[in-house]
């Protein structure tokens, strides 16, 4: 398309409008692709931890605090806070904030929305930091506090997450507006400070919103009709290089969470601690760097990535000195005995989302329990399983999240003993001995093989060189008013 011509139909559409060609244009609105499903917008909360249901809840709905593009905590709902009572006690000022109504968001709603939303949390996520909340109270009209039994040092970065923004029935707090345009959210920010009251706001503050398949994303932003990606994650990967997309043009997130197999199915094969310590054996992690050649991206045998908060490195399986050929020989000993006293094992069932990715992770992974005597199906990511993949970026930096995601809440094939270690943790009187019974509960879990870690989760975004604010996040976060450097 000659420049004249794109020119002439960037000023003809306008702002409202411009949803492809004018988003390589300075002054356009930002046209970005989140990998997805539309679904993801219109019922994030139930879609949650999906790219679009994060984004769109980050867009429009904000909690008391946020993270920025680099990962900090910065003021949302809450304009500033103090912590009193050796972090017992949080207490936090409201900003002047509307409903979608035009009605002022005022701290009763805020108390009772928050509260209802950390009791929805905690039957999730029972010994995390909002396990010792014991109340949220308005203070006043724009105060409310936080009280806490017991201090817990993630408290913001989990009120932080997308699933904590605040929410009515018409909807949130902003920083944005949402306006369907065909198959696209129109966003409009809800602040005009440095606007007169009758001047429109620059077109270049908008943002235009879809969510698509990931080769619709990745052709629509090398063609040019969109300015940002948002969502890649390691099943999309293999779809960047014949797409000819610019190495440059890829931003790699340094996230760490979860990437690995949880235990989810049950019967007398699952059951067998023998079978799920042969399952983790055979997997060969080295070839899995190979197959997705990540600069920066390493494989892990260890539901932990590091210390972290325990008194102690994290627990290596038994079998991790182990070469590769002994490990398998151990797990076809064990498929050998269980075959002689029940007779042929059923396939175990993988679920995996969809995209090459997964047909590579599990090609790779079919080919190394056949190695040890046991074949595979694979199934999509939410039927019945043996094995599913979990693929989640941490919510906070505590050994807490990765056991509790992977523990007997989230209805992983568990340990007893461990989830009663993680249960005494959260009624510890002192921080000494909460390290302790996190540490007992990271062993006897890394003895259950009830969760086969295969390495960090892959966060990746396409960005045109126009978005001068973007910057690559531990958290996986990209607020859309934070895509340019001057403040929007």
């Amino acid at each position: 398309m000659p420049a004249a011509f794109a020119l002439v139909r960037c000023l003809a559409l306008g702002a409202a409008l411009a949803l492809a060609a004018c988003s390589d244009e300075g002054r356009g609105p930002v046209v970005v692709s989140v990998i997805g499903d539309r679904d993801d917008f219109a019922k994030p909360l139930p879609n949650l931890p999906d790219p679009g249901a994060k984004l769109i809840l980050e867009a429009t709905a904000q909690g008391l605090v946020a993270f920025d593009a680099s990962g900090e905590i910065l003021p949302a709902l809450a304009q500033r806070w103090i912590v009193q009572d050796d972090g017992r006690s949080y207490i936090f000022r409201l900003r002047r904030a509307f409903w979608a109504d035009g009605s002022r968001v005022t701290a009763p709603d805020v108390a009772r929305m928050l509260m209802a939303r950390i009791e929805m949390l905690r039957k999730l996520d029972p010994n995390g930091p909002l396990d010792a909340v014991q109340a949220v109270v308005p203070m006043t009209g724009e105060v409310i506090e936080l009280r806490l039994v017991a201090p817990r040092p993630f408290v913001l970065q989990m009120l932080a997450q997308p699933q904590m923004a605040i929410l009515s029935r018409d909807g949130g707090t902003g920083p944005y507006r949402v306006a369907p345009q065909g198959k696209a959210l129109f966003l409009t920010p809800i602040d005009r400070t440095g606007l007169e009251e009758d001047e429109p706001i620059p077109p270049w503050q908008t943002r235009v919103l879809r969510a698509e398949r990931a080769a619709l994303a990745i052709v629509r932003f090398r063609d040019g009709d969109a300015a940002l990606v948002l969502g890649g994650r390691y099943s999309d990967l293999p779809l960047l290089v014949p797409a000819g997309i610019d190495r440059k043009d890829v931003r790699v997130d340094p996230v760490q969470g979860l990437l690995g197999l949880a235990v989810v199915g049950t019967g007398t094969l699952i059951d067998d601690d023998g079978i799920r310590a042969a399952i983790n054996m055979a997997i060969d992690r080295n070839q899995l760097s190979a197959v997705f050649p990540l600069g920066g991206w390493a494989t892990s045998q260890r539901i932990l990535p590091d210390q972290m908060d325990l008194p102690r490195p994290p627990t290596d399986p038994d079998w991790a000195a182990l070469p590769l050929d002994q490990r398998r020989a151990l797990g076809a000993a064990s498929v050998r005995r269980w075959r002689a006293d029940n007779g042929d094992p059923p396939p175990i069932r993988i679920a995996l989302p969809k995209g090459p990715g997964s047909t590579l992770l599990y090609a790779l992974l079919a080919r190394d329990l056949a190695a040890i005597g046991l074949a595979t199906r694979r199934v999509d990511r939410r039927a019945d399983a043996d094995l599913r993949l979990v693929d989640e970026v941490a919510a906070y930096d505590s050994a807490i999240w990765y056991l509790g995601r992977v523990g007997c809440a989230r209805k992983v094939h568990c340990s007893e003993l461990a989830d009663a270690q993680l249960q005494a943790a959260s009624l510890a009187s002192t921080i000494e001995e909460r390290a302790a019974r996190m540490a007992e509960a990271e062993a006897l879990m890394v003895a259950h093989n009830g969760y086969i870690a295969l390495g960090a989760p892959v966060r990746w975004s396409l960005v045109s060189r126009r978005l001068s604010g973007f910057q690559p996040s531990p958290r996986a976060r990209h607020p859309l008013n934070h895509l340019f450097r001057s403040t929007n």
